[in-house]
């Protein structure tokens, strides 16, 4: 084929498996639960917190990304933020786990991608965590990666992501509006038997509750039966786990990342995370056994970091007490269902591998369903 053409049937390809911008909820009207979103209605509305895509469309089969989650613009390694893990359902490839589980501390980005994808994503992170000038000796780096197959649309097998894709995610984080959809990691996502993908949301506290920002980012690959504030859209639709219309397996993964500016210690950030559980459930997800769901939750606010190295054994923080969690722990549970949803209004349908092709969620008839139950504003 000449050069030409072949630059203009790769074009061709990519816009057809290209995200669509459909809008997010309430774009629509549907506004989930009770507290405020943020600015973007993003995990970019908590300070500090910068996300960036790497895509990979090509061919036929290549259906895959990267999605990297900066807590900061710093050196992360020297600068460390507090942080927590929430296994809901443990059938994943969760890089760096049991290091910030045990020491309750993130040192590098986060990473998505997929499956097959997490050590070489992990070996950029240690590149990238060596290309501070104030790490020239560090021996030891624990990269933090997560994961969902998305080896139905994906070649997942030919592991195309690269070190250098990851490093490109990292490169173009911005703190700015969120892409989402089939976008970096979610680009070869499924989710309740429609395209998913990347999804974010964020809720702010009244300031007599401190003024604090939470803000959730999802890769959602997982199954159940599709609600939308409230409405069974999945059964509404025929289309769910153990219905005629799709006997599919629920299994996949949903990565769900918890970003605050509220001082939080580990602790209080593993009780965190595990609210979010409750928002994946508000959406009709089952955490099936052989889905990896995880929750990764941290801090940004600075009275909090803990420094790689210092002068004192001691280290002072004034962080929440335990009796001011819970409008954090709403915020995080109505950010996660909202995120989850958006990451299917913002699908587009996909064709991959083998021919395999997955539909996006049919928009306009949920909107029809969700104004009959009174859940959407009438157009």
């Amino acid at each position: 084929m000449p050069l030409r053409l072949a630059a203009f049937a790769m074009l061709l390809t990519a816009c057809m498996c290209a995200h669509a911008q459909q809008g997010s909820l309430r774009d629509h009207g549907i506004n989930i639960g009770v507290l405020p979103p943020g600015r973007l209605n993003a995990i970019t509305d908590v300070p500090g917190v910068a996300v960036g895509h790497r895509t990979l469309i090509n061919g036929d089969d290549v259906r895959t990304g990267v999605t990297a989650i900066l807590p900061h613009g710093g050196n992360t390694f020297r600068d460390k933020v507090p942080a927590a893990i929430h296994v809901g359902n443990g059938f994943g490839k969760l890089m760096g786990s049991t290091q910030v589980r045990e020491l309750g501390t993130l040192e590098t980005p986060i990473i998505l991608t997929n499956t097959l994808s997490v050590p070489v994503a992990a070996d950029a992170l240690i590149d990238h965590a060596f290309s501070y000038a104030g790490n020239d000796d560090v021996r030891s780096v624990n990269p933090v990666v997560g994961e969902t197959n998305d080896g139905y649309l994906n070649d997942i097998r030919g592991r195309h992501v690269t070190r250098g894709h990851v490093l490109e995610a990292i490169a173009a984080a911005t703190s700015g509006p969120i892409e989402q959809g089939n976008v970096g990691a979610g680009t070869g996502t499924v989710a309740f038997g429609f395209k998913g993908g990347i999804g974010t949301s964020s809720r702010r506290l009244p300031g007599s509750l401190g003024g604090y920002t939470v803000g959730v980012l999802v890769q959602t690959n997982f199954g159940g039966v599709l609600t939308v504030d409230g409405v069974a859209i999945g059964e509404a639709l025929g289309k769910y786990y153990l219905s005629d219309a799709l006997n599919d397996s629920p299994d996949g993964s949903c990565m769900i990342i918890v970003a605050t500016d509220a001082p939080l210690d580990a602790r209080n950030l593993e009780r965190l995370a595990e609210r979010a559980m409750l928002g994946l459930g508000r959406t009709g997800g089952i955490a099936s056994n052989g889905s990896g769901d995880y929750v990764i939750a941290f801090s940004t606010n600075e009275s909090v970091r803990v420094p790689h190295e210092s002068g004192s054994r001691l280290q002072e923080a004034t962080v929440l007490r335990n009796d001011a969690m819970s409008p954090l722990f709403m915020a995080a549970i109505e950010a996660t269902e909202e995120a989850i949803i958006n990451s299917l209004f913002h699908a587009a349908s996909m064709q991959g591998r083998d021919g395999h092709q997955v539909e996006a969620l049919p928009v306009e008839s949920v909107l029809r369903m969700m104004e009959q139950h009174g859940r959407a504003e009438p157009r």
